[in-house]
């Protein structure tokens, strides 16, 4: 669905299922679509051929994302090769789009960094349930916010655990989404893998590409 994108982006294609996830969150044609922490794209030029010509996908990046190789971001968007994406680089509590503007947030492999934070580090911390609230504020009536992210071991402190090796406990997740006024619309096993080892970083050579993710569909009441 994206063989038109830089070539780095087939191995993911394989790994990561963007179909599939995309068909669950139910992202269509002519949909408004916000990529949070986007990096350089990835997910967002598969959301700009799936929107299509009337759609529209902001790519949302905290500003510190600057600092990624520019060549990797030319390749993506230079020569207007996406005219349906806009690029905003905000810290996470300062996303403020109008209310019931967007049909889908699209939260690919990023969530866990919501917890994320380290001394010196231009990143942290997140008033998450400030974030949640404005998405959801964001979204249209009925509209969908889609987790996709790397499992934790069950009871695991999210703090620690994103620490070390980069991954949160579902549960976590569901609480967070819960408590910010979303309903759990559904949970696809699409990207899970129980042979995933969760005491390895998701970094780590024997797990890179394959770890056990869950993907959730959390949706704002009509």
């Amino acid at each position: 669905m994206s063989d038109h994108g830089p070539a780095a982006d087939l191995a993911r294609n394989a790994t990561s299922k963007p179909a599939e996830v995309l068909a669950f969150f139910g992202v269509a044609p002519g949909m408004t679509v916000l990529d949070m922490n986007a990096a350089t794209g990835w997910y967002t030029e598969i959301l700009s051929r799936v929107v299509g010509p009337k759609g529209h996908v902001i790519a949302h990046n905290h500003p510190g994302a600057r600092a990624l190789p520019a060549a990797d971001f030319g390749a993506r968007y230079d020569g207007n090769r996406l005219p349906n994406v806009e690029q905003i680089f905000l810290p996470h509590n300062d996303v403020r789009l109008p209310p019931n503007s967007v049909d889908v947030v699209l939260m690919s492999m990023v969530y866990h960094d919501t917890y994320w934070q380290r001394e010196g580090v231009d990143w942290g911390p997140i008033d998450r349930a400030e974030l949640l609230a404005s998405l959801r504020d964001a979204l249209k009536r009925g509209g969908v916010a889609g987790v996709v992210d790397h499992c934790a071991a069950v009871g695991s402190d999210p703090f620690e655990s994103v620490m070390a090796v980069h991954r949160i406990d579902p549960a976590v997740v569901r609480r967070d989404f819960a408590a910010a006024g979303f309903e759990l619309d559904g949970e696809s096993s699409v990207l899970r893998n129980p042979g995933d080892d969760y005491s390895l970083s998701i970094f780590d050579a024997a797990v890179v590409g394959r770890t056990d993710r869950f993907v959730m569909r959390f949706r704002k009441p009509r």
